[in-house]
C-alpha cells in the first residue's frame, strides 16, 4: 500500500492574507501539519496542491518537493476539495505514480500531532478501509438551541422552538468536521460525486482545541495566544 498526504493549500486567502504561510507563533502557519505528517511514518509523499509560487518555494525551504502547481482553475473561492483530490491523483497517474491511500491534511491545523494521523489510520484499518476517516468534534452548546438572526433589527427566532426548555445533558451530543483532516481510500476519491459528500464517513473524536476554525484575525489571535501557553509549558 502506497500512501499520500495532500495538503490543499492555495494561495488566494482573502480574510487573513497568506494564512498558510503567515507566521504562527514564531513558525509558517503550514509547517506544522508538515511536521506531524512527516513524524506519523504513515507516508510515501507529500503533496502540497497550490497554485501560489510563494507557497511553493517555502514548501521546498522545508524539505519538501512540489511535483506540480495547481491548476489556477481549481484555485478559487468555490472550488470543493474533491475535484482538487480527484486532479492530483490523475496528474501522479501521468507520471505512473499510483496511491492506494490518501489523507488530506489542511493547513492550517496547528494542533494537529502525528498520534491523530496514526489514530486515523488504525480506525480507517479496523473497519477495512472501506469508509473514509474524519475527524470531528463535539458542539459546545446543543445544537438544538441554535437561534437565526435578523440582521435588521437583531431579534432572534429558535431554529428548534421549543427545545430551549431542555437541559443540555438530556440531549445526544452532536459532532462537526473539525477541518483537519480526512483519510480516504483512492477508490473512494474516484468514485466521489456531488450527492454523496456527506455520507458513510467515519468519525476520530479530537479534542477540541484541534477543531478550532482559524477563519480570521480573531480566530487566529485565539489560537496563537493557545499555542503560546502551550509553549510556554514545554
Amino acid at each position: 500500500m502506497k500512501r499520500l498526504a495532500i495538503i490543499p493549500a492555495r494561495g488566494g486567502s482573502k480574510r487573513i492574507l497568506k494564512k498558510n504561510i503567515k507566521q504562527f507563533c514564531g513558525r509558517p502557519m503550514i509547517s506544522y501539519p508538515i511536521e506531524a505528517i512527516q513524524n506519523s511514518g504513515l507516508f510515501d509523499a507529500i503533496h502540497v496542491s497550490t497554485d501560489s509560487d510563494e507557497i511553493a518555494e517555502l514548501v521546498i525551504s522545508l524539505g519538501l518537493e512540489v511535483d506540480f502547481l495547481r491548476d489556477p482553475s481549481l484555485a478559487d473561492d468555490h472550488t470543493p476539495i474533491m475535484p482538487v483530490l480527484k486532479w492530483t491523483l490523475e496528474q501522479y497517474k501521468s507520471k505512473k505514480i499510483f496511491f492506494d491511500e490518501i489523507m488530506m491534511v489542511m493547513p492550517c491545523t496547528p494542533f494537529i500531532k502525528s498520534s491523530d494521523l496514526i489514530n486515523a489510520y488504525k480506525l480507517f484499518s479496523e473497519s477495512n478501509k472501506e469508509n473514509p476517516v474524519i475527524g470531528i468534534s463535539s458542539y459546545p452548546v446543543p445544537v438544538e438551541w441554535a437561534f437565526n438572526l435578523n440582521e435588521s433589527d437583531s431579534s432572534l427566532t429558535p431554529v428548534n422552538p421549543g427545545m430551549f426548555k431542555i437541559r443540555s445533558q438530556d440531549l445526544k451530543k452532536k459532532y462537526f468536521d473539525a477541518g483537519a483532516f480526512v483519510l480516504y481510500s483512492s477508490d473512494h476519491i474516484s468514485r466521489a460525486n456531488d450527492s454523496n459528500q456527506d455520507e458513510n464517513y467515519i468519525g476520530l473524536i479530537l479534542e477540541k482545541i484541534k477543531a478550532i476554525d482559524i477563519d480570521d484575525q480573531e480566530d487566529w489571535d485565539f489560537a496563537e495566544s493557545i499555542m503560546q501557553c502551550i509553549l510556554a509549558k514545554e
